[in-house]
């Protein structure tokens, strides 16, 4: 058995040596054409090492049988008269060659060496940090909830309202959302972070704009909508369109308009929400949609945000196979989140516009 076993490790090798040996016999069988055999030899050695790739010590050992083998036969051939001697040349240069090609193969192969290590430390460290989120957001939502529970008994003793109170309560309300976000980031590479099931686009979307329409005073208007069936994660779906959608009433006043529209793309639909809010910066395309980016990090801040709704956008996008991307104009932006699995119904589109 280990020397079967041997036999098919090292298959290769052992044809290439039959094959070898079955040339020099023949470069001195036949001197006059020995020079066909002899570039067999190097060719095969060439083609042999760019598959098995051997070590310093094996390769260093085959070079010099095969230098040794192939020379000593040129250089019997011309002291007998059969070769000129200049033939001769041929071996340092066939050695040349492919010592230069083994160089070029060992640098590829540890370039490819670091490459798969960089990787591995890459995926390690992107576990740890997905790993460090889930567990930060687990063990601080214990003591939220419990400085929930103490200060609504406090507010309910007390009576009357304190501003204190109310302040504290929408902190933690505050911490309670980025921990949800958080957790939903840590889930984004897991396998089982989107179930997709049918969605009737048209519906989905416009139970969507109605929601927002009555809790955000903008001037709201759902543009043309496709009919037809999505197949995608609902909940990750509303999720999306909840950060893109809060995102334009963000960077909006009472008298901006915002729409909400999609169409069919192929087998994919494009969603998008135009806002005339105060656009984006040239220098925060690139990087918004990052986990923690955040287009003008003061005015973020007095507004709430931490720059973590439109990465949870890209995740969701990037799990579903699809992409999401901005274009920005001089009075707005339109984000757009693009999905595939559409499958368009024959039926024509249509508009709505509702104002607040």
């Amino acid at each position: 058995m280990p020397a079967i076993a041997f036999l098919r490790r090292r298959a290769v090798e052992l044809t290439w040596a039959w094959f070898a040996v079955a040339n020099l016999g023949a470069m001195a069988l036949w001197p006059d054409w020995e020079t066909v055999p002899f570039h067999f030899v190097w060719i095969s050695l060439t083609l042999v090492y760019g598959f098995r790739v051997w070590g310093l010590h094996a390769t260093t050992g085959v070079l010099l049988v095969v230098i040794a083998a192939t020379g000593s036969l040129i250089l019997i051939d011309a002291f007998n008269g059969d070769q000129l001697w200049g033939e001769l040349f041929e071996v340092p240069l066939m050695s040349a060659m492919f010592v230069a090609m083994v160089w070029h193969a060992r640098r590829r192969q540890e370039a490819l060496r670091t490459a798969e290590q960089r990787a591995e430390e890459n995926a390690s460290l992107l576990e740890q940090q997905e790993r460090f989120l889930q567990d930060v957001s687990h063990e601080l939502r214990t003591p939220v909830t419990i400085a929930r529970g103490h200060l609504e008994v406090l507010r309910r003793l007390d009576g009357a309202a304190k501003p204190e109170v109310a302040v504290a309560l929408d902190e933690l309300e505050r911490i309670e959302w980025i921990l949800g976000r958080l957790l939903l980031l840590a889930k984004a590479g897991q396998p089982d972070f989107i179930v997709r099931s049918e969605i009737e686009l048209e519906a989905f979307l416009e139970d969507v704009f109605v929601r927002w329409s009555e809790v955000a005073p903008r001037v709201w208007r759902l543009g043309l909508l496709p009919v037809g069936v999505l197949y995608a994660d609902t909940e990750a779906l509303r999720t999306a369109l909840d950060a893109l959608l809060e995102n334009a009433v963000k960077y909006t006043k009472r008298s901006d308009a915002i729409e909400l529209s999609a169409r069919a793309d192929g087998g994919a639909v494009v969603i998008e929400v135009a806002d005339e809010g105060c656009g984006v910066p040239a220098e925060a395309l690139e990087h918004i949609f990052d986990r923690f980016a955040r287009a003008d990090a003061a005015r973020t801040r007095a507004k709430g945000g931490v720059g973590l709704g439109l990465s949870i956008v890209d995740a969701i996008a990037k799990a579903h196979g699809g992409a999401c991307g901005v274009r920005t104009f001089r009075h707005g932006s339109i984000f757009s989140l693009r999905l595939p699995g559409f499958v368009a119904a024959p039926s024509p589109a249509r508009s709505v516009e509702q104002r607040a």
